[in-house]
Parts: structure tokens; sequence; C-alpha cells
């Protein structure tokens, strides 16, 4: 059998992050999004793997080139357009010649999830079979209406209290060949778009069976920034200490730790696991990691730093006298001395951060920054919670930010003197 992975989206509602790369490229525990679901479709006897690709496509075919061999076979075939995931998935029908699995790049599952679907579709006689799991409020989903395995409604992001069920689907699916003529009579949704779901309404129609299997292992959709932290959290929390790097006299850990190859962990340094620490990086002296800190490949963090519950990415520097809490830090930043990173709204009540415009509840009540890759802080400079900034920015000495700044600004506090005679 074969799989189809869709990976062409950018994910803008994980902006500023994903202005310089795909979501599913985005670093959870140690590797991108995407290759937790191309290892676990390896382990269900998947051999080859159809990726359809576009936006920022080069980053993940250069990734899965040079030197992450992982045992299967991967095509790539450009979406030039984003316009839907039938859309999506029709690409890849000169490739399919029997029944294949279709997944999101940007959802980590439970690899057992992949063989329960691979053996529950070989016995139920579907044409096509959703993995649905059930959530307290369906309506941001794709909701089913079911009878027994039988689906035989679905609505898109119903209403609260008019869903038909709390199942809602997964994005996981098994398809015979069958589904590229209901994509070929599919017709744009109202968003302007060919959606999978309405192909799958068509097959419905003509009375052919779309099954549904109800799985309560785990299935993470990682669509907004606190999401991204949560899985964060999670991944590291199940690690297994591993030390390679260099670790000096006067340093303490406790719980889980991982420390890459060429790194050094400078006295007086304290790590209070799980913490994750990528190769080459140089940490201290005198820090202080708390949990579930993620640190990538080449970070330097200085002096007396304290970092907790963050991920810092790939070439980003944090300097001495620095507090970072709660956040999401893009690479090749430079976190000057003295910046302070406020995660706790002063009111106590939960952080808010602008998707697509609007504010929305974290449901956190600590939550920090998001700061685009490329981001440069002045000392001293400090920042409110559920900030964001984006690609490439800058932000001068001493100025204290409250609101979102877009990509490639520069921000320069201009402070007033009085000039007094002394005597």
């Amino acid at each position: 059998m074969k799989a189809i992975i869709l990976t062409a989206g950018e994910g803008t509602r994980m902006r500023p992050l994903t202005l310089t790369r795909p979501k599913t490229m985005l670093p959870v525990g140690g590797k991108p999004i995407i290759q937790y679901n191309i290892e676990a479709l390896r382990d269900a006897g998947i051999d080859e793997i159809i990726m359809i690709v576009g936006y920022k496509q080069e980053m993940v075919k250069n990734y899965f080139k040079e030197g992450n061999n992982i045992g299967v076979k991967i095509n790539y075939v450009t979406q030039k357009e984003r316009l839907g995931t039938a859309h999506a998935i029709g690409h890849a029908r000169e490739f399919i010649g029997e029944q294949f699995i279709v997944l999101n790049g940007d959802v980590i599952i439970d690899p057992g999830l992949l063989n329960d679907l691979i053996k529950n579709y070989s016995e139920c006689g579907a044409k096509s079979m959703l993995v649905l799991t059930e959530v307290e409020d369906p309506s941001s989903f794709g909701v089913v209406k079911i009878e027994g395995d039988n689906i035989t409604e679905i609505i898109e992001k119903p209403k609260k209290g008019e869903a038909p069920s709390n199942l809602i689907n997964t994005g996981l699916y098994v398809f015979d060949p069958d589904i590229f003529s209901c994509i070929d009579k599919t017709v744009k949704s109202s968003r302007g778009e060919y959606e999978i779901t309405e192909s799958l309404k068509i097959q419905i129609k003509e009375g052919k069976k779309v099954a549904g299997l109800t799985s309560h292992k785990k299935w993470i959709d990682i669509g907004r920034p606190w999401e991204f932290l949560k899985i964060n959290e999670e991944f590291l929390e199940n690690m297994i200490s591993k030390i390679e790097g260099r670790v000096e006299k006067g340093v303490s850990m406790e719980g889980p730790v991982v420390i890459g190859k060429g790194s050094i962990i400078r006295s007086g340094t304290y790590i209070q696991g799980p913490v994750y620490i990528g190769e080459n990086c140089d940490i201290g002296p005198n820090c202080y990691l708390r949990k579930s800190t993620f640190i990538g490949n080449n970070v330097k963090v200085g002096n007396a730093v304290e970092i907790k519950n963050s991920v810092v990415m790939d070439h980003t520097n944090v300097n001495h006298l620095t507090y970072l809490g709660d956040s999401i830090i893009g690479c090749d930043c430079n976190i000057a001395a003295g910046t302070n990173i406020a995660n706790l709204r002063f009111d106590d009540k939960n952080i808010q951060l602008k998707i697509k415009g609007e504010k929305t509840d974290t449901s956190r009540r600590k939550f920090g920054v998001v700061f685009g890759d490329g981001v440069k802080t002045g000392i001293n400079s400090t920042f409110n919670p559920g900030v964001k900034v984006g690609h490439n920015s800058s932000i001068g000495p001493g100025a204290i930010i409250h609101e979102d700044i877009d990509s490639n600004k520069l921000i320069l506090v201009r402070q007033g003197h009085l000039t007094l005679d002394k005597n």
C-alpha cells in the first residue's frame, strides 16, 4: 500500500514561523513534524510515499535528501495552486493503482493508529474509510453522522449545538482509486476550494460505502503556536536522556536531558529536565534551563540566562541576563542582553494571540512571544505576553512591545532628555 502526505500549504495560522518554512517543517522533539508521519507510515509497512508539495518545497526536498534516509521511497508532486485537499490528492493519481492512505503532514498520530486503519479497512468492504475522534466542541471541525460504521453525512464546522455527533474527521483516510472519479465531479466549496469531504459526499450519494473508524489513540493537530508549544512539551516528557556533548564540572541536572554532539554546558548551569539541547550549542555559564525547553542546533545561551518551557530554533543567540518563558523563537535570532519576555498577564487572565487578525484565546494562563526567523532585540527590551514579531524585524534598546510587529520592521525608542545646570 502507498501513502500520500499533504504538505503543500504554508500554515498561515502559525505565522510568523511559517513565513520562512512550511508548517510541516517546524521542529518537534528534534525533528520536523512531517518526519513523524513518514516514520509512522514506514513502520506500518508503507514502502512508498507521495508528498504533495508546494509552498517552499525545496526545504522539504533538501531535508529528506541530505542524510535523512529513513527507509521509504519518496516521490514529490508539486501542487502549484493550492485549491484544496481534493485538488491536492488528485495530483497523485498517476502513482496510484490500488488502495492508498492519505494524511495531512501537520498532524502527529500514534503509529498504532495506522495499523488499526489498514486492518479495519481490509475487513469492512468500504470504498473509503475515515479515522474519527471524539471532541468536546466539534464546531471547528468536519463532523460526521454515523450508523454502525457507515458514515451517512459530513457537516463542515456546524454551529454550536447543531452538530449530529461529537465525532470529527481527523484528516486520516484510506481510499481506493474510485475516489478519483468523485474528485473529478467535485465543485468548489464556499471557501473556493475543492475539498475531499465534498468528494466523499458524492461517494455517499452514489450509494458507495464510506466507513468511519473511531479511535482514542493519539491524534494531534498542530494548527496554532500554543498547540506547537504543547506538542513539544509532550514529546520532551517522553524522551530518554542522552548526553553526547561535554558537561563541565559544576553543572547540575535532574530529569531527562538530551545534549547533542559538539555541545558544551558550562559550569554553574542548572538543567531541570525534560530539556533537549541540540548539536554544537554553547550553554552558560550559570544558566537555568527549566522544564520543557527545546534548544536547536548551533544555539548560544549566555551567562545568567533563564529559559522556561520554550522552543529556541537553530543558530539563535540568547545573550546574558535574559528571561525567556513559554515562547517560540525562530532561527537566526539574536536576543540581546537583558531582554525580558513576560508570560503572565497582570490581571491573571488567559493569554490571547492574534490569529489571522483576530484575537484568539490560547486557553493558557502562561504564554510569552512568537518570534519569526531573524528577529533581533536590543538590550533591556521588554515584550508583553502574546506578542508576535515578524521575520527579520529589529526591536531597539529599551523598547516595551505590547502589540504585534510585522516583518522587516525597525522599532526604535526616542527618549526625551531634560538637561539642567547643576548649580
